[in-house]
């Protein structure tokens, strides 16, 4: 009978691409990895697993059996989310996949309500901005706090259930003593110096879309995913920063914040999880616990549209 954990073992590679990489995501030796995977030959009796230059790449049989095996560990899935359904119980453990932008504002309170209303839960979070809804179809996360920009085209792909929790408009950031009093239009922004992420990340394509959308390319002097430093440097006067407002704190002085008038960027924040025809319990209190903090997050942040602001942390978008 063929082993579910060695199955997912070999997904695991496939999708990695190395049994190094793969061990890693699985928090194993690449030894035990490799004799997991031997083992599994022996089953099938045939190999599943051939050189590839540096990498590895699936055989014939190893294409077939990973397609199965997508099958086969989906069933278990729905196995496992009906018996916990029956139970009717949250279970031990979950991990969570969060953008660094949403930190403060959601996600430490969510995790605070976890810890209160489920004692028995620990909640592992890995906050990072890089391949997570990937991270969630190889279930190597359970629930995935991420975004998406409304005029970007959407590449969630088959297989995830995205629960919508925030649209969160990016907001001009400048210096308090430069701030204009009048409203903006993104179009005002081509004679600014900007400080962007990156035009390899989310959100710089985000930005760079929308000012093409506009009529014009943007000023770009400044090149950081860092939120902190975006704002340290609209606060000293050298450049603009156009900002999530889920990301500031409106508590600091020294920074204003300003809307955009007539185009705004908008990101869709959202909880995602692996599709499944029962619902998990745990996965469906981590994402309520999101969607909570998340509207209590946006009710106390909409007073302050305009105001002295600063960074919640250093993290990235």
């Amino acid at each position: 009978m063929l082993d579910v954990r060695r199955l997912h073992m070999l997904k695991t590679v496939a999708a990695r691409g190395s049994i190094a990489a793969a061990a890693q995501s699985l928090a194993l030796s690449a030894g035990a990895v490799s004799q997991q995977l031997s083992a599994l030959r022996r089953d099938v009796g045939v190999d599943l697993l051939r050189p590839d230059g540096r990498t590895v790449a699936l055989t014939d049989a190893g294409r077939v059996l990973v397609e199965h095996a997508e099958r086969i560990l989906t069933a278990v899935q729905e196995a496992e989310n009906a018996v916990a359904a029956v139970k009717g119980t949250v279970g031990a453990t979950a991990t969570l996949a969060a953008l660094p932008s949403t930190v403060a504002r959601i996600v430490t309170p969510a995790l605070r309500q976890l810890g209160s209303q489920h004692p028995q839960l620990t909640v592992t979070c890995l906050v990072t901005d890089q391949a997570q809804l990937r991270e969630l179809t190889l279930g190597a996360v359970d629930v995935v706090l991420g975004q998406r920009y409304h005029h970007m085209a959407d590449t969630t792909p088959q297989g995830i259930d995205v629960s919508p929790l925030l649209d969160d408009p990016l907001v001009v950031v400048t210096a308090a003593d430069q701030a204009d009093e009048r409203p903006l239009a993104l179009r005002d922004l081509a004679t600014h110096s900007l400080v962007v992420p990156p035009p390899t990340t989310d959100c710089g394509q985000a930005i760079l879309h929308a000012c093409h959308q506009a009529g014009f390319t943007p000023t770009t002097r400044y090149l950081t995913a860092d939120i902190a430093a975006q704002l340290t440097l609209a606060r000293a006067g050298l450049a603009t920063a156009l900002v999530p407002r889920a990301a500031i704190d409106p508590s600091t002085p020294g920074i204003r914040m300003t809307p955009i008038a007539d185009r705004p960027i908008l990101r869709l924040l959202f909880a995602a999880t692996r599709h499944t025809e029962t619902p998990n319990p745990t996965t469906t209190a981590v994402t309520a616990a999101l969607r909570t903090a998340a509207e209590r997050g946006h009710t106390a942040h909409v007073p302050t549209i305009r105001g002295s602001v600063t960074a919640t942390g250093r993290g990235s978008w």
